[in-house]
């Protein structure tokens, strides 16, 4: 007896999400949202008093170390328990000091998971909202949700590539030549302690390198001046040091009554700029490269412009959602999840422009 197909009659489609389960789910992303935003703005309010307090911390043990560098210098007319007490209130100085400081790193690690949070539920947010306004079937919802999911993982996945590689060529591979000239001087320190000496010089050079490596793969991911100084001083330093890394004569100029900018705001278009600079030295192959910034009442306006070899602008844009230019789809995602525009200008042979513009509401 022939059982025949059984999968004949039968819909493979994937079924159809619930739209009042989809409202449901954005509403308590939005909730969350709110929640973590209030979090963040109660951690911002505790991050300028840790501030404030680190600063008087600092200026008092400042006074005290003057005061005793003074009193070591007229040591032998003081009292022991004069020192005694100078000792112990230089100490106490010192440990306030850092209490403040290790403090502040700790408030800063709670704003930056919050605002990282933040970051992904917007993006989920937004999905949710283009999956329930534009899904004329419901298979297609479906297909369109999947298709995003695999894009952000895509997404993820080559950023977690980059980060292994930077790792892997930086300061994992120094470290392990640490490890190679510690153990020359440690067979050299019973043979020659001159030499050692001398070893020790580029050994010391060697552990400054490390650390360089290691504190400009910590800024490229999540750089603490921003949350701590705000983004032109951020911008600045990137910008520099961009310039220095690539060989490329980048610049940084700022119109307008510089500000801190609300919620997310900052980290969103430093990472915008990060990618558009980085996109130009990899692909656009310019010699110069300006970032502009224009404070405005209530807008921001932001550009990134170089003289490198351009591109065919609709071409590109007409192939972002068939083809891998993930850095391309991450700029405009990021800006539309801000409300802001993301525009390109560009012609092949004449360079190419990022145009970005954001409402400041607050």
């Amino acid at each position: 007896m022939s059982i025949g197909n059984p999968t004949a009659g039968v819909d493979t489609r994937p079924k159809a999400l619930n739209p009042s389960a989809l409202s449901s789910v954005r509403f308590l992303v939005s909730k969350r949202i709110e929640e973590l935003e209030a979090g963040a703005d109660g951690l911002d309010s505790e991050l300028n008093a840790t501030i404030a307090r680190r600063a008087r911390a600092q200026a008092r043990a400042q006074s005290l170390a003057g005061s005793w560098e003074r009193l070591l210098g007229e040591l032998q007319h003081v009292h022991p328990d004069a020192v005694d007490g100078a000792f112990r209130e230089l100490a106490e100085a010192r440990a306030e000091l850092a209490a403040s400081e290790e403090h502040q790193r700790e408030v800063n690690a709670q704003i930056r998971a919050l605002r990282a949070e933040v970051e992904v539920l917007r993006s989920v947010y937004r999905s949710l909202e283009d999956v329930m306004a534009s899904s004329n079937s419901r298979y297609d919802g479906v297909e369109q949700l999947r298709s995003a999911s695999r894009q952000v993982f895509q997404i993820i996945e080559e950023e977690r590539m980059r980060i292994a590689r930077d790792m892997h060529d930086g300061p994992a591979q120094s470290m392990a030549n640490l490890v190679l000239q510690a153990e020359i001087l440690e067979r050299l320190i019973t043979r020659d302690p001159q030499l050692v000496v001398n070893e020790l010089a580029d050994f010391k050079d060697s552990v400054r390198t490390v650390l360089d490596e290691t504190r400009r793969l910590i800024f490229d991911l999540r750089p603490m001046t921003l949350d701590d100084l705000g983004l032109v001083p951020t911008l600045r330093k990137f910008v520099k040091e961009f310039g220095e890394r690539s060989g490329i004569a980048a610049s940084l100029r700022v119109t307008g009554q510089e500000a801190r900018l609300p919620g997310s705001l900052e980290a969103t278009v430093f990472r915008i700029l990060q990618e558009a600079l980085n996109n130009a030295w990899r692909h656009g192959r310019p010699s110069a490269v300006e970032v502009t910034t224009k404070f405005r009442p209530e807008i921001l306006e932001v550009s990134v412009r170089d003289n490198g070899v351009g591109m065919d602008v609709e071409a590109t844009q007409a192939a972002l959602d068939t083809t891998r230019h993930f850095g391309l789809i991450s700029m405009r995602e990021r800006a539309e999840l801000e409300k802001g525009t993301f525009k390109i200008l560009s012609k092949p042979g004449e360079g190419a422009e990022v145009l970005l513009s954001f409402p400041l509401l607050g």
